[in-house]
Order: C-alpha cells, then sequence, then structure tokens
C-alpha cells in the first residue's frame, strides 16, 4: 500500500499539527522521502500550521550509511532530528506486549525514545 492510500496521510490533511517521518537509512527510503514531502505539501496548502520534520530510525551505529543518510535526507526541505532511533533489541523484545520504558528504563533505546519525544 502506498503512502496516498494509507490512513496516515488523512490525518496528517486533517487533524495533526506535527508529522514526524520516520526513514531507514537506505537509500530506498532517501528516495520514497520525496513522495513524502510531495504529499506534505499538499497538506501545508491546508493546513498553514503543519509542521513535518524526519526522524532516522532503525540506524545501526558506526556504519557508513548510518552517517550518511542524514547529509543525504538534506536535499528536501523538511529539517531531520537530532535524535536518532537505532536498531535496538530492546524493541524487538517490547514486541511481547511491553514497552521499553518497562524492560529498562535506562537503556540506550529508552533514552534514544525519551530524546525523540521531546524534540517532537
Amino acid at each position: 500500500m502506498g503512502h496516498r492510500e494509507s490512513m496516515t496521510w488523512p490525518r496528517a490533511r486533517h487533524g495533526q499539527r506535527r508529522r514526524v517521518n520516520p526513514v531507514l537509512p537506505s537509500q530506498f527510503d532517501v528516495w520514497a522521502a520525496e513522495e513524502s514531502v510531495k504529499l506534505l505539501e499538499e497538506c501545508a496548502a491546508y493546513k498553514k500550521q503543519l509542521k513535518a520534520a524526519f526522524v532516522i530510525n532503525r540506524k545501526i551505529a558506526n556504519t557508513a550509511i548510518g552517517r550518511d543518510v542524514a547529509k543525504a535526507l538534506k536535499q528536501y526541505p523538511l529539517p531531520v532530528l537530532n535524535t536518532v532511533v537505532c536498531q535496538r533489541v530492546a524493541f524487538a523484545e517490547s514486541a511481547r506486549g511491553r514497552t521499553v520504558f518497562e524492560l529498562d528504563a535506562n537503556s540506550p533505546a529508552s533514552k534514544e525514545i525519551q530524546s525523540w519525544r521531546r524534540r517532537c
């Protein structure tokens, strides 16, 4: 299902004031970000106060592609949040019904999510 068919875009168009677009550190996601930007620009025509940004999600620490994705996203008019969410085992473990905060409130995963929430 493409972005246009998803339920996310009608919410951005009608209800949301902020939109955070997660981008995986891959060239495919960077290319797909162009369509997200176009849709957000369409939404902004109806919702002037709509603010949007990219967040790098599932970054693998200490890799070239992890470092380069933020640079690649600078070609678009949306800002890239300084906070990144790395790929962590804690996120997979949280799929069993507990949040990363419940598993370990002081874990790197919890700290990344707390940092992301403060910047949104």
